[in-house]
């Protein structure tokens, strides 16, 4: 790197400009991964969806319901990111291999606990109001795929040990090859192919619950393979509890699943209010979310890799590259969510016709598109703004602006145009984003704050932003 005075000489544009390439050659790879992950819901849905309007309503709920519990277990392992990036950047590894360990005694544990939470809530699915004929296929679905969370969180563990070191390909090609066997296992399974019964939405549920085995056997053979060549310094590693470690990856990753959960989970609730009208605008509600998900992993992945960035920088005692890093990932994420927004009000008709031929559907979600259109913007913003706050060891300021922006104002706002305003989903969505543009406007004004505190590095040699019980 070179040296921050050198760096501030040549102006913040030169800086911004140079911290492009580095995030992008991380980030590229994070995107199809990202794209990845989200095509194999995508492909979930379109496939279901020859199946019929309450099959693809069944998946979404059951979905829902399932990444709920997920979201809050793959949260908690973002505490990783802080401590595995910063530590790698300052040169201390074996920290970053033991952080590994305690992510996977997490992730074991919290696996446990939430398979047995989801199993237990399944038969009172009925309580939210969803319509009797979604509801049977809806909890079938979410029996099934609960066996596959805890190689999903073993998975996730892994994944941010990795890509917090900058190895990033590995994981894009497990996800990649995640791809084709869930899409094989959905054409087995949902249709009846190759001796199989045909299982509906519940043979989508086992296909995705194949394919998160396949991923954690094959990125535990890749990270096994990985550290072999770097001389086996993993394996070496003290594999104890250490409860300074343990107590800062929950201390950071807890206020991080509680932002992730309140931010998915206020999709989730949209849905189970989408579910109380009817299936047309359910599926019309399933459908949009999915294509505007899928456009979201993009800044979803830029805000990994500007997490990774601005805590190596920090690590290595670089405030004016981890400023830059900030800065570049925004603008990427900014960039392409502009680009997105244009898609969805240019070819809404285009998009819908990937998932369904219903006419009734596609109606209601041509218009559910044209809302996305104007949230795309500060969707990408406000996921951005998180990724780089949680890579200066800020996870609590999201978790805030969450409750506030989705909880108190997003949905409620949402209920009220749907149900009390006659305006239907496309209401309940108007809701959800006044949310996201107050998110994101909270957001960019705490990054700015903490970045105005990048100053020279600490006495150590190292400047460690890492809070709430992380190393200092």
């Amino acid at each position: 790197m070179l040296n921050p005075q050198t760096v501030n000489s040549r102006g913040a544009a030169g800086t911004l400009r140079r911290e492009l390439r580095p995030l992008l050659t991380l980030a590229g790879p994070v995107i199809v991964s990202e794209l990845g992950w989200m095509a194999m819901g995508l492909v979930d849905t379109a496939m279901v969806g020859r199946v019929g309007a309450e099959a693809i309503g069944a998946v979404s709920i059951g979905a829902h319901a399932y990444f709920v519990c997920a979201m809050f277990g793959m949260g908690v392992l973002l505490g990783l990111d802080p401590l595995v990036s910063q530590a790698w950047g300052a040169g201390r590894h074996e920290e970053a291999h033991r952080s590994l360990a305690q992510g996977i005694y997490i992730a074991v544990a919290l696996g446990v606990t939430l398979m047995a939470l989801l199993w237990t809530g399944s038969p009172h699915l009925g309580v939210l109001g969803i319509t009797p004929v979604v509801l049977p296929q809806a909890q079938a679905y979410l029996d099934v795929a609960t066996w596959g969370l805890i190689p999903l969180l073993l998975f996730a563990a892994v994944r941010r040990y990795l890509q917090a070191m900058g190895i990033v390909r590995p994981v894009m090609f497990v996800v990649l090859a995640a791809n084709v066997v869930n899409a094989i296992a959905n054409w087995v399974l949902i249709f009846g192919h190759a001796g199989f019964p045909a299982l509906g939405a519940v043979g989508s549920a086992w296909a995705t619950t194949v394919a998160r085995v396949f991923m954690l056997v094959a990125i535990v053979a890749l990270l096994w393979r990985i550290d072999r060549e770097r001389g086996g310094r993993l394996a070496a590693t003290s594999w104890t509890p250490a409860p300074r470690l343990l107590r800062s990856v929950i201390q950071l990753g807890v206020p991080a699943a509680i932002q992730l959960t309140l931010e998915g989970g206020v999709f989730t609730a949209a849905t189970f209010l989408a579910a109380g009208l009817a299936p047309t605008a359910l599926a019309a509600h399933q459908i949009s979310l999915a294509a505007a998900s899928f456009s979201f992993m993009v800044p979803l992945a830029v805000s990994s890799a500007g997490a990774v960035r601005v805590g190596q920088c920090l690590g290595a005692a670089e405030p004016t590259w981890a400023r830059a890093a900030g800065g570049a990932a925004l603008m990427v994420g900014g960039t392409f969510m502009g680009f997105s927004a244009l898609m969805f009000v240019a070819f809404p008709q285009a998009i819908f016709a990937v998932f369904t031929d219903e006419i009734a559907v596609v109606a209601v979600g041509v218009g559910l598109l044209r809302v996305a259109a104007a949230f795309q913007l500060f969707d990408g913003l406000q996921v951005v703004a998180t990724g780089i706050l949680r890579g200066a060891g800020d996870t609590r300021t999201s978790m805030y602006t969450s409750v506030v922006a989705y909880w108190v104002l997003g949905l409620p706002l949402g209920w009220w145009l749907c149900f009390r305003g006659g305006q239907g989903v496309i209401g309940l969505w108007f809701g959800l984003t006044s949310g996201l543009v107050f998110a994101a406007v909270t957001l960019l004004l705490a990054w700015a704050r903490v970045a105005r505190r990048f100053t020279a590095p600490a006495a150590d040699g190292g400047r460690r932003l890492v809070q709430s019980g992380g190393p200092s």
